[in-house]
């Protein structure tokens, strides 16, 4: 769907890398990159926050003094920090098949005042402090419902709709809520590995992902939490957006991905992740990687 937006949006290049196309909005922006030859270490930098999205082709990306060195492909996004730089190599870029990127700058006033929303509507508990902007890179896969934003927000910047800028404005602030959610549960994962006895949720935490085939027995959890059934559920999904079920089936199908980026075998990372089906995973992981295992696993072998 995005390819084929952008197929109709192209325009005979000004130039071969890094060809650039934008489209404006309320605090946001839209560009798309294409790059027809190959080159190395182009450099890109934005005063906004900058989320990136792979459509074709393949980038190196090298960061903080080549201590942040990543291959980045199609199905994946990479978000730079306000006035960060990145240098990209394009390996495979050619004429008839150019590397196509698009980048969404997002004011860091924007994503501040929304995290300022989130605090007011859905405060986290104190211990795990407050919604906020973390001058990061990231680098993700996209899932099923990121894609479906994305495809969304393109057709959206691209046409020319009398509520164009409303309906950017709504896309906008569903990207930024993504991206802090994300981030705050990064936080609270890497809580709690540091600390799994400091509160009820840290230890839960801990226990999922420390037991991923393991199915799970909800009141030993609530047991762990020390929290009432009804209590556990609320602040489980209040502060990881999904239920414990839900985020074990998550955080397998992730370590899914890095095993068989890896080159394990499928069939063998099914099993020894709890599937009980090789079909049900295979569905699974395609409605989450938005791709086959099989080419999940082809395209960053081929990487």
């Amino acid at each position: 769907m995005i390819t084929e937006i952008l197929c109709n949006k192209k325009q005979m290049p000004k130039v071969l890398v890094e060809n650039k196309i934008s489209f404006a909005g309320p605090e946001s922006e839209l560009s798309i990159y294409d790059t027809y030859e190959q080159a190395e270490r182009v450099k890109l930098k934005s005063d906004q926050l900058l989320f990136c999205a792979m459509v074709s082709g393949k980038k190196v990306m090298h960061a903080d003094k080549n201590d942040f060195i990543t291959e980045f492909i199609p199905h994946e996004s990479f978000i730079m920090a306000p006035n960060q730089t990145v240098e990209i190599d394009f390996p495979t870029a050619k004429w008839e098949a150019p590397t196509t990127c698009l980048a969404i700058e997002v004011s860091l006033d924007r994503v501040k005042d929304t995290a300022q929303r989130l605090n007011q509507l859905a405060p986290l508990e104190e211990e795990f402090g407050y919604w906020d902007y973390s001058d990061q890179l990231i680098h993700t896969h996209h899932n099923n419902e990121t894609e479906a934003l994305l495809n969304r927000i393109v057709h959206i910047y691209t046409e020319n709709h009398p509520d164009r800028n409303f309906m950017i404005d709504l896309a906008v602030s569903e990207l930024t809520v993504r991206l802090l959610r994300q981030q705050t549960r990064d936080f609270m994962l890497n809580f709690c590995n540091e600390e799994p006895d400091n509160n009820g949720l840290n230890a839960v935490l801990n226990y999922i992902t420390h037991h991923l085939s393991d199915n799970l027995d909800i009141n030993y959890l609530c047991k762990i939490a020390c929290m009432s059934r009804t209590k556990f559920f609320i602040q489980f999904k209040h502060h990881l957006g999904c239920t414990p079920m839900a985020f074990q089936h998550q955080m397998r199908l992730k370590k899914a991905g890095a095993l068989i980026k890896r080159g394990k075998q499928i069939t063998q990372v099914c099993f020894e992740l709890g599937f009980n089906n090789a079909s049900h995973f295979c569905r699974s992981f395609k409605q989450f990687y938005g791709m086959s295992a099989r080419d999940y696993k082809t395209r960053h072998l081929s990487s």
